[in-house]
């Protein structure tokens, strides 16, 4: 499979000589497992006046950003879903499928530091934040009765545990280094794993989405939501039982002190010694 790219096209709080607000691309390559090393990655950043906004720039750019790489990569993800449209049809007109998602993890990092390195030593730097719409999210879906799992387990992993993870069997999945969201080898990392014996439908199914994180929703029941794409959920269960509900609540808890991080895996039974599906995710 080839690389995935995350891509940002946005106005930067710098303004040019006519006091305009200048505009940015950024385009970079997701980590492909947790082994990889961010400072490998390719990335491409160019600046891009507010009057030549629009897709046919845009396109431009990602075509450069191809020549330099010396290969398209197989889908882009984009977060802000105020340029859906625009990245949606620039990517597209060139060959290669646009995403909105939460999962920009490198993005998200390099914007960071490029708001606190590289903007403010630019002439006309206004300061402030790089904002982006919020949309409310809809009402969590119903899974399909067919994806359901029979069984759901909190657990918790110690980083160091994910060392080996290139070598784990898993049919379907996705990481990144933990360093890459300040998380240590001794971190606590807590997980959900799901046993079905539909695991890999279920597993091949979650594939198909652009995976954010997972959390729990206690606003009216004790739920666990699966958060996916722009702005999708997915209530993966109902958690009834007292002794789950606090399972879940120290889920959360441990999952803020690991800066967000935590899995889901998709196994056919505990006995498993593979995974149809793992994933590790960031709530941001």
């Amino acid at each position: 499979m080839g690389s995935v790219w995350e891509l940002d096209y946005y106005s930067r709080p710098i303004l040019d000589e006519d006091n305009k607000k200048v505009w940015e691309v950024l385009i970079c390559e997701t980590h492909k497992d947790i082994s990889s090393k961010t400072d490998s990655l390719f990335r491409y950043a160019k600046y891009c006046s507010s009057s030549t906004v629009n897709s046919v720039w845009l396109q431009t750019a990602v075509q450069e950003a191809i020549d330099k790489a010396g290969e398209a990569p197989v889908k882009i993800r984009f977060f802000r879903r105020q340029m859906n449209n625009m990245i949606t049809r620039a990517c597209e007109d060139i060959g290669i499928p646009a995403q909105a998602s939460r999962r920009t993890l490198v993005l998200n990092q390099w914007l960071e530091q490029r708001m606190e390195e590289v903007y403010p030593q630019e002439a006309g730097f206004q300061g402030g934040s790089n904002p982006s719409v919020r949309l409310d999210s809809p009402l969590p879906k119903r899974l399909p009765d067919a994806l359901e799992g029979e069984q759901l387990k909190f657990v918790t992993l110690s980083g160091v545990d994910f060392a080996d993870m290139p070598e784990w069997n898993i049919d379907f999945g996705e990481a990144f280094p933990l360093d890459l969201a300040g998380v240590s080898s001794e971190t606590k990392i807590p997980g959900v794993l799901i046993y079905s014996n539909r695991s890999l439908p279920i597993a091949a199914w979650m594939s198909g989405l652009e995976l954010a994180w997972l959390r729990v929703d206690t606003s009216k029941q004790t739920r666990l939501l699966l958060e996916t794409g722009a702005t999708d959920s997915w209530i993966l269960a109902n958690i009834k039982n007292s002794q789950m509900q606090i399972e879940a609540k120290n889920f959360e808890q441990v999952k803020q002190k690991a800066n967000g991080v935590h899995f889901i895996g998709i196994q056919s039974d505990p006995n498993s010694e593979s995974f149809a599906g793992f994933w590790l995710l960031r709530e941001i």
